[in-house]
């Protein structure tokens, strides 16, 4: 993954754009009160839950992985589990996950991670025309087509959320 950044960009715009792929950024107003940054960004950007996907690091087996799911929804482990081939998941260290990734907790982007992580996208994404998406800081988000994100991450899809 690119670490380079453009005006104004993060290292998910730079791997969209180096993709070719089209996307458009949403920028708000971030209140650095606010714990549940989905729902904050959805609130801000007037959008449904369901339309704004949070990207949850885990652990299976001993592996880092991500996992896409709506802001709506919870993320069901035990299902990551099965889909990565294991049997046990949980969320990972939010320390290790900052270091790993080189985003800060609430403005971690599925893409332009330090280092590539397996991905998995919740199903429900294929629903929709765009998603939203974290751009890789609090307070900006990234509206592309659902695929543009599995594509560019390298990601599977599967029913992960409940």
């Amino acid at each position: 993954m690119s670490k380079r950044k453009t005006a104004g960009g993060t290292p998910a715009t730079v791997a969209l754009t180096d993709a070719g792929a089209e996307f458009t950024l949403h920028p708000y107003e971030h209140d650095a009160s606010a714990q549940a940054y989905g729902e904050e960004a959805a609130d801000a950007l007037g959008l449904p839950y369901d339309r704004i996907f949070k990207t949850l690091v885990t652990e299976v087996e001993g592996e880092l992985v991500v996992a896409v799911v709506p802001v709506s929804a919870k993320l069901d482990l035990k299902a990551l589990a099965a889909h990565r081939g294991g049997k046990k998941a949980m969320m990972a260290d939010a320390a290790k996950v900052e270091r790993v990734t080189g985003y800060v907790v609430g403005g971690i982007s599925p893409l332009g991670q330090r280092k590539a992580l397996p991905t998995v996208v919740d199903e429900s994404a294929l629903n929709f025309e765009t998603i939203f998406f974290s751009a890789g800081r609090r307070g900006l988000q990234i509206e592309t087509a659902p695929r543009n994100l599995i594509d560019v991450a390298g990601a599977t899809t599967a029913p992960i959320a409940r």
